[in-house]
């Protein structure tokens, strides 16, 4: 390995796009950015659309990412490869996170000393794995067989990750969801509707919960609060932690929150979503719910993660999964 791997000054890293699941996942990567090369510059390109680093996650990436620049225009079209990206910037380091052999040869034409890129068996890559290298299927080990490419030193894949949340989180969860009741979490949103198992199943499990004493608490967001007086009039004990507080009303919404409140769960269910995994580094048993979306790539960080997929029973569509089976993953999580 040549020294300007080892330590280079400027590091670039490219990405498409980031939402807020993804820039959960992908955090141990940027941590072990900021760990392998501490004294170096450190930019991260969103090149199709935007990132959560720049937004709703930039107090979790201070001090690790120096810059995030988004819809950079890098990864859209072939034609892009006439020109230089970023207007001619150098960087000692680009690492190129995606597959599309185009788009590489377009990252490719950013000046730089070294160039990681899994493109076409990492063809234009300044290093190459060892002979026989088998792409993992997951999106977080992929990013991390990288950086231990790039820098030669190994990041095992975490099972769990610890956000610092910070007092005033921590004692708002505690009183939105104070001691006493038994909480089980249920998250019915996510992207988009392929992703989403029924509303009607979730408040069936909500309303079965409810009835052995134990208490539904629901996380809506923003395009779900639509649901809420449905939810309400179905399940009249349900909490609906957010709302309470006045998230997307009052107050913008703040991604430590959910995972504070998550921590105060005994176990809960969610859609593959980013939602989901902010419920799963609250520490406590989560049912992921997947359809379409494989979950050996997308799987949340959760010491204790229950995956129930359509296809098992049949289908790709999130309405394969029966009710019953969610239940019964439930009460397994909650004894």
């Amino acid at each position: 390995m040549t020294a300007t791997l080892e330590r280079p000054q400027s590091v670039l890293v490219y990405v498409g796009l980031d939402r807020v699941g993804d820039g959960l996942l992908k955090l141990p990567f940027v941590r072990g950015l900021r760990d392998a090369w501490p004294g170096a510059r450190i930019t991260w390109v969103a090149g199709r659309e935007t990132s959560v680093y720049a937004g709703l996650l930039a107090p979790v990436v201070e001090g690790l990412l120096d810059e995030v620049i988004e819809n950079a225009g890098i990864g859209l079209r072939p034609g892009e490869i006439l020109r230089r990206p970023l207007g001619g910037r150098r960087f000692d380091l680009v690492i190129d996170s995606q597959r599309v052999f185009w788009a590489s040869l377009v990252l490719r034409r950013i000046p730089h000393k070294a160039f990681i890129s899994p493109a076409a068996g990492f063809f234009l890559s300044s290093r190459q794995p060892e002979k026989g290298y088998r792409r993992p299927k997951s999106m977080q080990r992929q990013l991390l067989d990288l950086l231990e490419l790039a820098s030669g030193r190994v990041f095992p894949t975490p099972r769990t990750l610890d956000i610092p949340l910070g007092g005033a989180v921590e004692r708002e969860a505690a009183e939105l969801l104070p001691d006493g009741p038994v909480y089980v979490g249920l998250a019915p949103g996510s992207g988009g509707p392929p992703k989403c198992w029924p509303l009607g199943n979730f408040i069936k499990v909500a309303k079965a919960q409810a009835a052995k004493g134990r208490t539904p608490v629901f996380f809506l967001g923003p395009k779900e609060t639509g649901w809420l007086e449905e939810i309400k009039s179905a399940v009249p004990k349900a909490r609906f932690p957010e709302q309470e507080a006045g998230i997307g009303d009052a107050r913008p919404f703040n991604p430590m929150l959910p995972i504070a409140l998550a921590g105060r769960l005994a176990a809960s269910v969610a859609n593959d979503s980013g939602i989901g995994h902010m419920l799963a580094l609250g520490g406590q048993p989560l049912v992921s719910l997947f359809g379409r979306t494989a979950p050996e790539k997308f799987m949340p960080m959760s010491p204790a993660l229950s995956i129930i997929k359509a296809q098992d029973f049949g289908g790709r569509e999130m309405a394969a999964i029966p009710v019953a089976a969610v239940a019964e993953a439930l009460e397994k999580a909650l004894a």
